[in-house]
């Protein structure tokens, strides 16, 4: 039996985020059905995580077991042939056993776009944040340095369960403006659902002056989601990068 590590892209508009739902069209449906074709038998993949409807990736992980003898290469080739345009596979190798693309990952980036100008750009339609107002940059970027570090993160998660631990590390948080888009990169071990979206929402509140930076520790030692800001919108939201070998702390 082969176990196969496929690395992809995909554009997350039309889809309701990654895992396979009964009454919605995701990524992991797609996929899946592609890769049951070029291998000829039902394959069920593996990912790296779950995202959100209309949350997109520039590297998304999954991994499958088969004992087709096809050629990775040829399964590159193959497969993106029956994908349809906005999901790429980009590449496949062969792995371990006990190789797993969400159990196996040691930490992700996420990257938020932000088109940050008073008219909107037509052709960044669902791939960044239209963000009419003047980011205050250096604000956010040292109200980010709040979030750096192993911190309790339930302040940030929506729908957590009282039995799921909420402690995780961020490693990095970079903002920079190129022209009119300001980019958002988090790094960390793992993430909450909703997490990076409510970090991002709050430094933008923060940005405005609804939230005072003297305030974030507090709001991250109250644990509680209404403390915090707003949810941006996830059009904005890029799965950046997945790591499986030893994680870096710097970006």
């Amino acid at each position: 039996m082969r176990n196969l590590k496929v690395m992809m892209a995909f554009r997350g508009t039309n889809y309701h985020g990654y895992q396979k739902q009964e009454n919605a069209l995701t990524v992991q449906e797609v996929v899946e059905s592609a890769v049951s074709k070029i291998l000829n038998i039902p394959t069920r993949i593996y990912g790296c995580s779950r995202t959100d409807t209309g949350v997109h990736a520039e590297q998304f992980c999954f991994s499958f077991n088969t004992e087709r003898e096809i050629p990775v290469k040829n399964f590159v080739r193959g497969i993106n042939g029956y994908l349809p345009d906005d999901i790429s596979v980009l590449s496949c190798e062969e792995v371990p056993p006990d190789f797993h693309a969400r159990y196996s990952c040691r930490g992700k980036t996420y990257l938020y776009k932000i088109h940050s100008s008073e008219s909107k750009n037509p052709f960044m339609t669902d791939l960044a944040l239209h963000y009419r107002r003047e980011l205050n940059i250096p604000l956010i970027q040292e109200a980010s340095k709040h979030f750096i570090g192993t911190h309790d993160f339930a302040s940030f998660c929506s729908n957590c369960s009282e039995k799921q631990s909420t402690i995780r590390t961020i490693y990095d948080i970079t903002i920079e403006k190129n022209e009119s888009f300001v980019l958002m990169l988090v790094k960390g071990d793992g993430f909450l659902y909703n997490m990076v979206r409510i970090l991002v929402g709050t430094l933008l509140d923060v940005s405005e002056g609804r939230i005072d930076v003297s305030k974030l520790d507090d709001i991250l030692k109250a644990r509680d989601r209404k403390c915090a800001g707003r949810t941006a919108p996830a059009h904005g939201l890029y799965l950046h990068e997945v790591f499986y070998d030893e994680l870096s702390k710097e970006m």
